[in-house]
């Protein structure tokens, strides 16, 4: 056998590579237009920063207000008989306001809130960014399911076809009977239907995965034959579901909701106290005979700083209706936040007894092809020799290409059921 150098296979390996790159696309290329393109992930992002504004908006109630007001008027003299603006005068004037409050409950409490619904919006984020992640995984990885089954299809097709060209000509010559004619017959014939059933899923899958990424897609990276198949880590379910409840994003989001609501209470509570704010002014008035003239004659300057109590007594009943609508309203955040935090646990429970069944899964399907294989080579030498017949041939051929399958699925299921498990616990990132 001719020996290979370094450099020779250091060049194929190269040129399988540019090769790969220049006409497969990967996950993490998919996923990075799909972060660009994808419109769900974009509103979601609009989302946040129109929900962002507000709290700018609930801090604004804390800060100081500055207000300035013009005023130009030509003002009428009144004799007995008729308003004369021609012996009238005219008159200009601004002024300048000031004010802050210095105690305010209702307005801080609602600032609070508004912090508090700031993070539950960057939370929500988050979580849309988080089913990116999966939503671009589940599309790209059904295209290689589909993809998979179609090379399995295929292949059971022509096999099919071979093993009914071969009873045709057995019973020509009168070594088969009609039955097993019929029997390939309806075996090819179910393979061909299965074959363009799956041909038209590939068809739709590739579409789905258009949509997230706005690009058309041809050739997709296939997951690599050793790609290792390993049980979640720790291996105990007690340490994910602590993860689940620190760390789940859609519990964050209902605590930081929970949050608001709370401060919605406090805030609507404080509308039965007093505010204290102080105020400064400055006004400027001048007046002038002259009608066409916009200058001063004779000005009037005065200046006030002032301390103002504000001390609500009865609104109709408003105040009461909505402190009771914000009890309401933390009461019902409560009950999701308890729903989230039970869901949040039941999602991690699942996903990771998943991925334990997956290992396994896997494992178990590897063997199911090789005894498969095993079992057609026997067959087919049965079928040689006359001790099986064309129906055990198609049965076994029909088994293997099913094992195969199956093993593809049971690798792509582990696959998103890992992520899925991450994305409970709160550990999923690009």
């Amino acid at each position: 056998m001719k020996a290979v150098s370094g450099k020779s296979i250091a060049g194929v390996l190269l040129a399988a590579l540019c090769t790969s790159q220049a006409f497969a696309e990967d996950l993490v290329g998919i996923y990075n237009l799909a972060v660009t393109n994808d419109p769900t992930v974009r509103e979601a992002r609009e989302r946040y920063q129109s929900s962002h504004t507000l709290l700018d908006q609930g801090k604004s109630q804390l800060l100081p207000s500055v207000s300035l007001q013009g005023t130009s008027a030509r003002n009428a003299n009144a004799p007995a008989e008729f308003y004369s603006y021609g012996a009238g005068f005219n008159s200009h004037g601004w002024r300048l306001n000031v004010s802050q409050n210095l105690m305010n409950m209702e307005a801080w409490y609602a600032f609070q809130s508004a912090r508090q619904s700031d993070r539950q919006a960057a939370t929500t984020l988050a979580i849309a960014e988080q089913d990116l992640i999966v939503r671009v995984a589940t599309a790209y990885f059904d295209v290689l399911r589909s993809q998979d089954n179609l090379e399995a299809f295929r292949a059971e097709e022509e096999a099919a076809l071979s093993i009914l060209r071969q009873s045709e000509q057995r019973f020509d010559v009168g070594l088969s009977t009609v039955t097993d004619v019929y029997q390939s017959q309806s075996t090819y014939d179910l393979a061909r239907v299965n074959r363009l059933v799956e041909e038209n899923n590939l068809a739709q899958r590739i579409e789905a995965l258009e949509v997230l990424t706005g690009n058309s897609h041809n050739m997709l990276e296939s997951l690599a034959e050793g790609f290792p198949v390993a049980p979640a880590e720790p291996a105990v379910m007690t340490p994910w579901e602590e993860a689940a409840s620190e760390n789940n994003l859609s519990v964050k989001a209902a605590e930081y909701q929970f949050e608001a609501s709370r401060e919605d209470v406090k805030s609507a509570r404080s509308r039965h106290l007093p505010t204290l704010t102080v105020g400064a002014g400055y006004n400027y008035n001048a007046e002038s005979q002259n009608p066409f003239s916009f200058f001063p004659g004779q000005a009037n300057e005065s200046a006030q700083v002032s301390l103002n109590v504000t001390i609500p007594l009865y609104s109709g009943g408003l105040t009461s209706a909505r402190r009771r609508q914000a009890y309401h309203n933390r009461n019902a955040a409560e009950e999701v936040l308890l729903f989230t935090r039970r869901s949040a646990l039941q999602d991690i429970r699942n996903a990771f007894r998943s991925v334990q069944t997956d290992v396994v899964t896997v494992a178990a399907r590897e063997q199911a092809i090789i005894s498969a294989e095993s079992a057609l080579e026997a067959t087919e030498v049965g079928a040689e020799v006359g001790t099986q017949n064309v129906v055990d041939v198609v049965l076994a051929q029909r088994t293997l290409y099913q094992a195969q399958r199956d093993y593809a699925n049971a690798r792509y299921n582990y696959v998103i059921n890992t992520l899925n498990l991450k994305r409970a616990a709160g550990a999923l990132n690009p």
